[in-house]
């Protein structure tokens, strides 16, 4: 029998067409969050969970859901998940790494690129018909060539990042809760630094860590003074990872230059101040936005809740206790 799924948000139509052949659709969303009741109500007669990041997969969906045999999501961060409680029930939590990696450096790069440059802020003015023309002083940015960036973190997409500085000719500097082996510090052309030091030497720092309670408001208040009045910020990573209200008051006062953000930490709202500001570029979640990768994020996703709900091990399992 086919395994009865619910997909929480509409994906792109070459997975919707997979799993309509594949599996037993419970739901046929429309394209907004549910509400944690109807997750609920719609769960309790699953085989499968196919979630993306809107939505909060807690231990009272899992408790509603007798039937449940995987949780696939669609993504890599998976903090909106309760593992541990998916875990006591023996339910493996499959996530999509690696086929992300490419589009989500591309917007990170595209971020510092645009809060360095003030792309935004010359894009409003020319779209306002106040721009009168040329001038030597108007809209002066910071110079990325030759510049220092640093990475919090150095996983797949960090590395991605480092490629894509190298480019520019830019140094390279990570940081991470383990040091890479000399070998792949020369490979990734970064030299390694602690946080503190990353944070005080760099012209651009770009965050690259998944979000975990020891994570929570990493960049704080004390985190942004060590940082240069020159530098910038970028977040791709977890919202939370930064202190909204924190970099509000760096970013007005001149503690740093800029920053690029395209994630927050309780999306879809924001800090109402970061709106107005003009130092600061704001995307909407567009990480992994191409066709091609949400696609291929789709169908990784597939691939590992039909693997599980035919008793097979899942390819991308964060709880592969749950297997042995």
């Amino acid at each position: 029998m086919k395994p009865r799924t619910l997909v929480t948000r509409l994906l792109p139509p070459p997975v919707m067409d997979r799993l309509r052949r594949e599996t037993e659709l419970v739901l046929e969303p429309e394209d907004r969050v549910l509400a944690p009741a109807e997750i609920i109500a719609a769960a309790a007669a699953c085989d499968a969970l196919l979630p993306s990041v809107t939505e909060t997969i807690d231990a009272a969906v899992i408790a509603a859901a007798p039937r449940l045999r995987v949780i696939a999501n669609f993504g890599v961060g998976f903090n909106h998940i309760d593992v541990a409680a998916a875990t006591a029930r023996r339910i493996p939590v499959t996530n999509t790494p690696g086929v992300l990696t490419e589009a989500t450096a591309d917007i990170a790069f595209g971020l510092l690129l645009a809060a360095a440059r003030r792309f935004g802020e010359g894009e409003r003015l020319v779209r306002s018909r106040a721009w009168t023309g040329w001038g030597p002083l108007q809209l002066l940015g910071q110079d990325v060539a030759g510049a220092t960036l640093g990475l919090v973190g150095c996983g797949r997409i960090a590395q991605a990042m480092a490629r894509r500085a190298h480019g520019f000719g830019m140094r390279v500097l990570y940081c991470s809760r383990v040091r890479r082996s000399a070998a792949d510090e020369e490979k990734l052309g970064a030299a390694y630094r602690d946080r503190d030091a990353l944070l005080a030497e760099s012209d651009f720092v770009s965050l690259h860590v998944a979000y975990t309670p020891e994570t929570h408001h990493l960049i704080d208040a004390a985190a942004l003074a060590r940082m240069k009045p020159t530098a910038v910020l970028v977040n791709t990573s977890r919202g939370p990872v930064v202190d909204e209200r924190a970099l509000v008051q760096a970013l007005r006062r001149g503690t740093i230059a800029g920053a690029g953000l395209d994630v927050f930490e309780r999306e879809p709202s924001l800090e109402p101040a970061l709106y107005d500001l003009p130092n600061c570029v704001l995307l909407p979640h567009l990480g992994s936005a191409t066709a091609g990768t949400r696609t291929r994020m789709g169908m990784m996703a597939a691939d590992n809740l039909l693997a599980a709900c035919r008793g097979e091990r899942p390819p991308n399992c964060v709880n592969p206790a749950v297997l042995a």
